[in-house]
């Protein structure tokens, strides 16, 4: 920025959204629709790049069963607001209105039949529509507070409006842009933060634990994922470097170095019920074997190679089989890490929602500061809940700002 334009006076607006993503985005068409002149600024050099690579390209852009209870957050009150009166039913509409087909995949979650674009054209069609002037390859200075806002530097100039709402994201996927700058702008104003750290995320094993299943790098299966109260059942995915898959992805969020992971390899059925008709049915085929038709015959070989003794049916006493049911069904495994930011999905933790209005997303420190989306405590689910979050956050700070 040239020192002239450092010096001349500051252009007015009455909205600038800082983040050009799902949430700011719908925050300044919220905003735009008022009749508010509306300013979305993003350092990247497109707009949406998680919303492009999400789901597989496709967007999995919301959740027909989004309740509160799908979100992780130190207040989990905090999102109920919001998410019931912006709801997927609500954003299917618009989805409809532009003309994309999309289908429902599983659980619930909604993608396009075609490409992400479609979603990202949306909202750019949309905020042109309510007025609203998006601006890339604009980094930002952090703002100041004046008498009636907030003043900013910007590579455009210097820029002055009324409302200021962060809409940064999270630290997950740096390559993409991903900085830690609304939380700087949060601690610059007063607000509390809370500890930060990758969430649906593919989990790291080391030593023995990773050794023990390092042959099996590309073997998937159905578990059901249990830590600290928290159960997931959906496909599991071992890698090079350790597990990946949805249901490990879910439970990421809820695991931390440390605590215990069990995994139910044999999910929705009765174990032992299931093992004591195939010692009745087949006793003379081995344990393996038998486990080979529920799960990947290379999994069951493993299993029964470190973990369980491999005999036929016949030969496991009533307690043997108990023993071996048991650890079907709480498999243990010890995960060392996750793969960090890099691969993250979202960020846990963030701005503490006990600062901001769970109505409004307002500041309660600084009137006309708001905060929406991933760079707030509240942490959806995998499946399109964060883009749900996104969506009904934005729309009530636009609301009003």
């Amino acid at each position: 920025m040239s020192a002239s334009s450092a010096s001349s006076p500051p252009v007015d607006w009455d909205v600038i959204v800082v983040g050009a993503g799902a949430a700011g985005l719908m925050a300044a068409i919220a905003a735009g629709r008022r009749g508010r002149r509306v300013l979305v600024l993003d350092h990247a050099n497109k707009v949406g790049k998680k919303i492009l690579m999400s789901g597989g390209g496709h967007c999995n852009f919301t959740n027909t069963g989004t309740t509160p209870a799908q979100y992780l957050s130190t207040n989990p009150h905090f999102c109920k607001s919001a998410l019931a009166r912006y709801t997927p039913q609500d954003f299917i509409d618009l989805v409809d209105a532009h003309g994309i087909a999309w289908h429902e995949k599983e659980l619930g979650q909604l993608f396009c039949d075609g490409s992400s674009k479609q979603i990202v054209q949306l909202l750019l069609d949309e905020a042109d529509g309510a007025g609203v002037q998006v601006r890339t390859h604009c980094p930002v200075q952090p703002p100041r507070r004046v008498d009636d806002g907030f003043v900013l530097d910007t590579a455009i100039g210097r820029l002055r409006c009324a409302s200021l709402i962060v809409a940064t994201g999270g630290l997950s996927i740096p390559s993409m842009g991903a900085t830690g700058f609304g939380y700087d702008i949060a601690r610059q104003f007063g607000h509390a933060l809370l500890p930060t750290r990758a969430g649906l995320v593919p989990l790291t094993l080391s030593g023995k634990h990773q050794e023990r299943l390092d042959a099996l790098s590309g073997v998937a299966l159905d578990v059901e994922a249990g830590c600290n109260g928290a159960h997931f059942r959906n496909r599991m995915l071992i890698t090079h470097r350790g597990i990946s898959g949805p249901a490990i992805l879910q439970i990421s969020s809820y695991w931390q170095p440390g605590d215990d992971l069990r995994l139910d390899l044999l999910p929705g059925r009765d174990a032992l019920a299931w093992l004591q008709a195939q010692q009745t049915e087949r006793p003379g085929t081995e344990l393996k074997n038998v486990l080979a038709e529920l799960m990947p015959r290379r999994f069951a070989q493993r299993l029964c190679e470190i973990w369980l003794a491999n005999r036929p049916m016949k030969q496991y006493t009533p307690a043997q089989l108990h023993d071996t049911a048991a650890l079907l069904q709480a498999w243990p495994l010890v995960a060392s890490g996750t793969e960090g930011y890099r691969t993250a999905e979202v960020t846990l933790g963030g701005v503490d929602t006990d600062g901001v209005s769970s109505r409004t997303m307002e500041s309660k420190q600084v009137p006309g500061l708001f905060f929406v989306g991933e760079v707030l405590d509240v942490t959806g689910w995998l499946g399109g809940y964060n883009f749900q979050w996104a969506w009904a956050s934005g729309m009530a700070a636009g609301e009003a700002a």
